[in-house]
């Protein structure tokens, strides 16, 4: 494992990547955010997270695409939206080769108004595994809401479908509403819905491609894709780029507590 300045055509320059390549897999990993920008596991040779060809790399914005990472909250309840964790220089405190890949670990430096740690583990193998763990030092409750992020690439968004999603959701597109959620799942226009079934498995499926998000520590699944209207209004992606991407969150969407002394642990598993 190496951290340089990655010099392919997407112009990765400014900030500083952690490029990772073992037996199992290749990664790459950006230090601002914690921000995964790529897994490939070896196996089959097929990039599982999207980036956008526009995406900023000079640290005045978050990254579009990847997984970034939103804390101490999800949505724009606040400014900046999705929290500050993703603008971040993290910290690498360690990394470790093991048999079954590489495992990094990361911190967000220390912030002068709490006493909360927050770390992020990632497991880099034949299946990439991300554990964010908020602990709080301090001496009163903490409440947050959070996401893992994950923009998956796709063939295309006119054909995937989702499989592992039940019940109703909440539609941010249409003022909150709450719907059922559809089957088969398909997408034909904007999506921006909050699952509060807490799936464990969903399957982004397209005929014989397959990609599996396992989640625990979650009480929500966000699906979101901006369609091509949103697409043409946003800087940072090309006017075709919702059509290779679908967003599929590990999300705490409902404010959670933790008390003094306790941890709470956010995972995602993608294979």
């Amino acid at each position: 494992m190496k951290i340089a300045n990655d010099d392919r055509e997407l112009a990765l320059s400014q900030l500083p990547i952690i490029n990772i390549e073992n037996t199992h897999a290749s990664a790459k990993l950006s230090l601002f955010g914690a921000h995964l920008l790529s897994f490939v596991p070896k196996h089959d040779g097929r990039e599982r997270i999207w980036l956008s060809e526009k995406a900023v790399f000079d640290g005045s914005k978050a990254i579009r695409g990847g997984i970034p990472i939103c804390w101490p909250w999800f949505g724009d309840c606040k400014q900046p939206a999705h929290g500050f964790a993703r603008t971040t220089i993290w910290d690498l405190i360690s990394q470790i080769e093991t048999a079954s890949g590489t495992v990094l670990v990361l911190q967000l430096p220390p912030q002068s108004d709490t006493q909360i740690e927050l770390r992020l583990t990632v497991h880099i193998g034949e299946t990439l595994s991300l554990q964010l763990e908020t602990t709080n030092l301090g001496q009163n409750d903490f409440e947050f809401t959070c996401a893992l992020h994950s923009y998956f690439c796709i063939p295309n968004i006119a054909t995937v479908s989702l499989e592992g999603l039940h019940g109703t959701y909440q539609d941010k597109t249409r003022d909150g509403l709450i719907f059922q959620t559809p089957s088969p799942y398909r997408f034909s226009e904007e999506t921006d819905r909050v699952h509060h079934c807490a799936a464990e498995c969903v399957q982004i499926m397209d005929n014989s491609l397959r990609t599996t998000v396992n989640s625990t520590g979650h009480d929500s699944i966000v699906v979101w894709n901006p369609g091509l209207k949103k697409c043409l209004q946003m800087s940072d992606m090309t006017a075709t780029g919702f059509e290779q991407m679908l967003c599929v969150e590990t999300a705490i969407t409902t404010p959670s507590t933790i008390e003094p002394g306790n941890t709470h642990s956010l995972t995602q598993t993608i294979r």
